[in-house]
């Protein structure tokens, strides 16, 4: 079975990947499932310095789900380039790299700095990070400042770059275009939900930070329906993110369009929730005899 896939120029042997932020730099799953199966790892955010992230409690159960306030907590650039990635390099497994910044030129410096690396395969830019000169707004909420950043990183960078949404805003297709037509060569949603817990015993939030993102399966409907929109927005290669579990959960997203998804939360559950979801897709295709995994993917049927 063929579940080899193209995300822009940038050529996959399957379409499971590991979410940014939720697999560490790789080796923390190296004893736990076989790196060598997936399509691609997508490490920990990276900044320009180290970053020591928000104070704790920054982690908590919801139903369905987890809220985080991890802060972007990151080793910075250099030691990622010369403690994290080169175990990496063992692995024919591509490795994308995800970028933050609190200025368009922190994240241009970021990708001019990573873009002749060796074994680094691509860029996926997290544009959720607030702009701090511009009020804390996020980047990724404002079509122009994403498009902004997206151009100032293609023209750092020769790597394929992948932009990845944000899906606190009124109209994800605004934003998708918008990226599209500064230079992305893919886009990947959702990020995380706002959201916030509160202990009622002490009527304190429960994150030291007040509010946090929301992920895992709660959010899947909301993915999926804004990976639909967006997929029919652009031409160019979607990445679907958001609750994503089981093989069941992925073949939805390839459904909407997405050509490639990413698993996130199931990793601190279920640490082979990748290599799962790759064995699972292939035996879907034999199930429907078909051949390709590229005959799944846009393949909703909508009644009109």
């Amino acid at each position: 079975m063929d579940l080899s896939v193209n995300i822009g120029p940038l050529r996959l042997q399957n379409p499971v990947m590991t979410a940014s932020g939720t697999f560490g730099y790789g080796r923390e799953f190296a004893e736990l499932t076989d790196l060598s199966r997936l399509g691609a790892i997508i490490v920990k955010g990276i900044s320009l310095a180290p970053r020591p992230g928000n104070p704790p409690p920054r982690i908590i159960e919801t139903a369905c789900g987890m809220l985080n306030a991890i802060g972007l907590e990151n080793v910075g650039v250099e030691r990622f380039l010369t403690e994290k990635l080169p175990w990496l390099h063992q692995f024919a497994t591509p490795v994308i790299v995800n970028i933050l910044g609190d200025s368009v030129e922190e994240y241009a410096a970021l990708a001019a700095r990573l873009n002749d690396v060796e074994g680094i395969a691509a860029l996926e830019v997290n544009i959720s990070c607030p702009n701090v000169k511009r009020g804390g707004v996020a980047f990724g909420t404002v079509p122009e400042t994403a498009a902004e950043v997206t151009r100032a990183v293609r023209a750092a960078t020769s790597l394929p770059l992948i932009v990845k949404l944000s899906p606190n805003v009124t109209d994800i297709t605004l934003m998708a275009r918008a990226v599209e037509g500064a230079g992305a060569d893919a886009i990947s949603l959702i990020n995380t939900l706002l959201g916030m817990a509160i202990d009622t015993r002490s009527r304190k939030p429960r994150l030291a930070n007040v509010v946090g993102g929301l992920s895992g399966p709660a959010i899947k409907p909301v993915a999926l329906r804004m990976v639909w929109q967006a997929a029919a927005a652009v031409s160019v290669p979607v990445i679907g993110i958001g609750g994503i579990t089981t093989t069941e959960d992925a073949l939805e997203f390839l459904m909407a369009g997405a050509c490639a998804i990413q698993v996130g939360t199931a990793n601190f559950f279920q640490p082979n929730a990748t290599t799962t979801i790759v064995d699972g897709l292939a035996a879907y295709l034999e199930q429907q005899s078909l051949t390709s995994i590229s005959q799944v993917v846009n393949s909703l049927r909508i009644d009109t």
